[in-house]
């Protein structure tokens, strides 16, 4: 099973976008995919149409009152699950914090979905936080989005140190521009020449579309409605460069 991590340490970036249409890529190819929304907004919960709940919340899981699995609920797509967001997780950080091991947590919790999944997607909220080193401890590849704006690129090398900075083994990050306007001449500049750093960049560039907002009112990914769109072709792109790495 291989561990995805969208994420970021700066919020309104894309990042569960990614998360959701990449889910549902890795599905239709006939991988067994768990989504877990661990944003207490529940943004991919919504857009798969599942409840944001969690009977007994952070809490049970964390206590292991109740499993991942127990906790799991299908979605309207083949081969791809949800374990959804609650809103109890704001305080996931202090019941993390309770236990032995408290940088594990979340990455011994996925081990017993194993044989269940193919692919779990962990689709998380901006911060940095112990739910942020249990994240890169649990993860094979940090998936990480970024407005092509020199203060949004600054925080590549922020995530970068903070992930060299925890305890464990330190996955790959790969970084992608999100939200690209070509008509602006900064985002153009950018995306031509992106500058040197130690994060890779993705050849994929996503661009901002009217159709990747329309994924709020129709609940669903943009590549499931909309596959040759600029945005659902650049998402299909992205996949492939995501899947390649996780082989």
């Amino acid at each position: 099973m291989n561990v995805l991590a969208s994420y970021s340490i700066k919020g309104g970036v894309g990042k569960t976008t990614a998360a959701a249409n990449l889910a549902w890529l890795a599905a239709a190819e006939g991988r067994r995919v768990l989504l877990w929304d661990l944003d207490p907004q529940g943004g991919a919960t919504f857009l798969f149409r599942v409840r944001p709940k969690v009977k007994g919340g952070a809490r049970a899981l964390v206590r292991r009152s109740l499993t991942p699995a127990e906790a799991v609920k299908a979605s309207d797509f083949d081969n791809l699950d949800l374990l959804p967001a609650d809103f109890s997780y704001r305080h996931l950080d202090l019941w993390l914090d309770h236990q032995k091991k408290p940088t594990r947590q979340l990455g011994l919790l996925l081990e017993g979905l194993g044989a269940e999944y193919d692919l779990v997607i962990m689709d998380c909220a901006p911060s940095v936080s112990l739910i942020s080193e249990n994240v890169v401890r649990a993860a094979d590849l940090l998936l990480a989005p970024v407005l092509p704006s020199p203060l949004s690129l600054r925080t590549l090398d922020q995530l970068a140190d903070f992930a060299a900075g925890t305890k464990g083994r330190t996955p790959p990050i790969l970084a992608f521009l999100s939200m690209v306007d070509r008509r602006r001449r900064l985002h153009r500049e950018l995306t031509s020449r992106p500058p040197d750093g130690r994060v890779e960049l993705a050849e994929t560039v996503i661009p901002i579309a009217s159709v990747v907002e329309q994924m709020g009112v129709r609940r669903a990914p943009v590549v499931q409605w909309a596959p040759r769109s600029p945005a659902g072709l650049a998402y299909a792109a992205l996949w492939r460069e995501v899947g390649d790495r996780l082989k």
